[in-house]
Parts: structure tokens; C-alpha cells; sequence
């Protein structure tokens, strides 16, 4: 049986620090706005195959020489039966393509100009306070949740907030492709219990920038996209039409090295010379069956068990928004937890399109796939990501 780090203990910290201040119930939390920013270019299964077996061409003569086997070549017919892409849009499409190169270019920018992360960011909270109709102004936390951040510090929470021009605080955080549910397990607690009015999640994934496109394992499986979502409190009897109140969220995780990056201050240390550092052994590389397994058993009794604990099972659920990371999967998790097939209506997929955009995408079906369900009914935000990590989101439209 799979264990959850479960809301239950925060919230008797919680209860108990409430009923210091003479209040009997925690804070109802809300989904206000959600903010998604796509970039415009795109890259086909075919240009990308294209691509890397023209470097596997030029490649495999000079491992003969060493002695070293063959590297094998990649299909698109493949890469869209094993995961069920088909495109990917990306934030920089040049320099990828190109077999001497195999990775976008993006310029350095000025330490005082906005970064490229905090750009992206930027473009998807702006959304979100538009869609909840809120000023920045009155976002009180930024939190920055994401697979990868672009650097250390300064916080790139703290760079967004400054740029939208909100107050109070912001930090970064990440878990993988589960950062944003672990953000908004974060944000809704802490409105929850009292702590801040208005929390911005904001999940800028520029993946590409840290992907290795020559190796087969992975190359085809990221996108780019950046996602925001907004989590105010709500009145004790208050309902907003059109919009989820948060009824619980939920958190897992358990260590694992089948989906990994090295890539950290420590590798150029670790070196000989330290002034040069070997960067692509130290990006995204997983064991891309071992995964399926395991997260499939993994994600499958998260969301059973979860669901149980609020009188939920899974037909109880109008819908649920996956991690879109392969097709495959989340059909098999969905099949384990109602015995059959389950279709697009019941769990809408954007990865076809978009790729893996890692902790963005299950936002991104989320504000693609809610406006037609009705007061009352519920739906379950889940995303799974390395760790092994879980997050888990239910979810009632009011």
C-alpha cells in the first residue's frame, strides 16, 4: 500500500492554531485563474528524426574506428505508438535541427534584464490574474514550481514577482514533473491555514534547454510551455461560478534513479579540470521501461487511495487531468482504476501536440478541458515525475 504525505497532519496544526484565534474550520481555498503560455514553433516527430539520424550517420564511423557499437537510429512512427506524440512546440526552434549542434540557441542575457524563465513565467501569470480578474497587487505569495529553474538565485519567484509587480514574498521549489501539484499543495495549505490570501503558482518549463537530443531514450519525449495558477481563500458559504474549490490535495514521493540529471554545480568539481565541464552526460536520461512500470502501479494506487479517503472512487470523477507524459500510461493507470477504457472526454490529452511539457501539462488539459462541467461535479488534477513524486489535487466546480 502506497502512503501519502497526507494534509491530515498539517491540518491539525493547523485546527489547533485556528482554535488559538477562536476559529472551528479551516479556511476553504479556491482555483481562481489559470494562465497558459505556448510558444508559437513546433517540431514534428519527422524533422526531429530527421535530425537525429542525420548525427547517428555522421556519428557511427568514428565509434567503428574506436571499437564502439552502433548507435541505432530513431522512427517517428515509433516514438508515436511507444508515447503517443506527435509534435512538441518549443521556445527556441533554432539550433536544434541542426545535427552539428542538437540544441536550441538561446543568447545570455544581462543580469539586469529578465531572464528567459522568469519571461516565460511572466507570460502565464498574467493570464491567470487576468482569468481571476485579480491585481498583482494582491497576490501576497509567488511561488515558482518547476522541473528545472534556470539558476540558483536569485529565486526566479522573486524575479516574477518583481516583474508583475506583486508584494509580500516568493520562493522556487521543484519536484520533478510533480512541482507544480507540489506548489499548489503548498499554496492551498498556506491559504488554508491562514497564512497568506493569495498564492501565484507559477511553472515556466523551458525542458528543450536542458534535454539532450542525441540520445534516443529521450529526445522526442519534451516540449516547452509555461503554466500559472491563482489560489485565493473563499467566505465560509462563498461560491464562484466557473471556478474549483480545492476540497483536498495530496503529496507522495519514494527515491528512485530511473529518471535523473546530474547536472549541478558538483560536476565541474568532480572533474580533473574543473574549468571545463562535461554538460551532456549530466542531462535528462531515464529508464524509460522501469518508469512505465513503476509509475503506472504507483499512480494508480495514489489515486485510488486518495480518492477513498473523501468518499470518492473513481467513477465518482466527471474528469481527470494527467501528467501528460505518455499516452500509454496514464490509458493504462485509468484502465487499472475503473476496469475499462477510458476516453478523451474523461481524461483529456494535450500531449499529442504539445509533448511532455513536464510539471505544465497537467495544467495546461485542465484550462483546455473544464468550461462544460457543471456545479457540484468534481475532477482530479494528478501528475507523476521523477523521485519517484505524486501530486494529487480534488477538485469541485462550483
Amino acid at each position: 500500500m502506497l502512503r501519502r504525505t497526507s494534509e491530515q497532519g498539517a491540518s491539525e496544526i493547523a485546527n489547533r492554531n485556528f482554535n488559538l484565534r477562536g476559529s472551528n474550520a479551516m479556511t476553504r481555498v479556491c482555483v481562481s485563474g489559470i494562465g497558459v503560455e505556448i510558444p508559437e514553433a513546433s517540431i514534428s516527430n519527422e524533422e526531429l528524426v530527421e535530425s537525429f539520424n542525420s548525427w547517428v550517420d555522421a556519428e557511427n564511423p568514428k565509434r567503428a574506428e574506436k571499437g564502439l557499437p552502433a548507435l541505432a537510429k530513431s522512427d517517428a512512427g515509433f516514438i508515436e505508438h511507444a508515447s503517443g506524440i506527435k509534435r512538441r512546440h518549443v521556445y527556441e526552434r533554432e539550433g536544434i535541427l541542426d545535427p552539428s549542434r542538437m540544441a536550441p540557441r538561446i543568447p545570455a542575457r544581462a543580469d539586469d534584464d529578465l531572464s528567459v524563465m522568469a519571461e516565460f513565467g511572466v507570460a502565464a501569470a498574467k493570464k491567470a490574474l487576468d482569468h481571476a480578474g485579480v491585481s498583482a497587487r494582491d497576490v501576497d505569495l509567488v511561488i515558482c514550481a518547476s522541473a528545472h529553474h534556470q539558476r540558483p538565485y536569485p529565486a526566479i519567484a522573486i524575479e516574477i514577482q518583481k516583474a508583475i509587480g506583486a508584494v509580500g514574498a516568493g520562493f522556487d521549489m521543484g519536484l520533478g514533473c510533480s512541482s507544480a501539484l507540489a506548489g499548489l499543495h503548498v499554496a492551498a495549505n498556506l491559504v488554508r491555514a491562514g497564512a497568506h490570501r493569495r498564492v501565484l503558482v507559477v511553472t515556466p518549463e523551458l525542458i528543450t534547454a536542458h534535454l539532450n537530443f542525441r540520445d534516443r531514450q529521450t529526445h522526442f519525449i519534451f516540449g516547452d510551455a509555461s503554466v500559472a495558477v491563482l489560489i485565493e481563500a473563499l467566505g465560509a458559504s462563498e461560491e464562484r461560478p466557473g471556478r474549483f474549490e480545492i476540497v483536498d490535495t495530496g503529496s507522495w514521493t519514494q527515491f528512485s534513479n530511473n529518471i535523473r540529471t546530474n547536472f549541478g554545480f558538483l560536476s565541474r568539481v568532480a572533474q580533473e579540470d574543473p574549468s571545463y565541464m562535461e554538460i551532456e552526460g549530466n542531462l535528462i536520461k531515464q529508464n524509460g521501461n522501469k518508469v512505465f512500470k513503476d509509475v503506472t502501479i504507483a499512480g494508480h494506487q495514489f489515486i485510488v487511495d486518495f480518492l477513498a479517503e473523501h468518499g470518492h472512487t473513481p467513477e465518482t470523477m466527471r474528469r481527470f487531468w494527467l501528467h501528460q507524459a505518455n499516452a500509454r500510461m496514464n490509458a493504462m493507470i485509468l484502465k487499472l482504476a475503473f476496469g475499462a477504457e477510458v476516453g478523451h472526454d474523461r481524461a483529456p490529452m494535450v500531449l499529442d501536440r504539445l509533448g511532455n511539457t513536464a510539471a505544465a501539462g497537467a495544467i495546461i488539459a485542465l484550462k483546455e478541458n473544464h468550461e462544460d462541467m457543471k456545479p457540484g461535479e468534481h475532477g482530479l488534477l494528478c501528475a507523476f515525475g521523477a523521485g519517484y513524486s505524486i501530486g494529487g489535487a480534488l477538485m469541485r466546480m462550483m
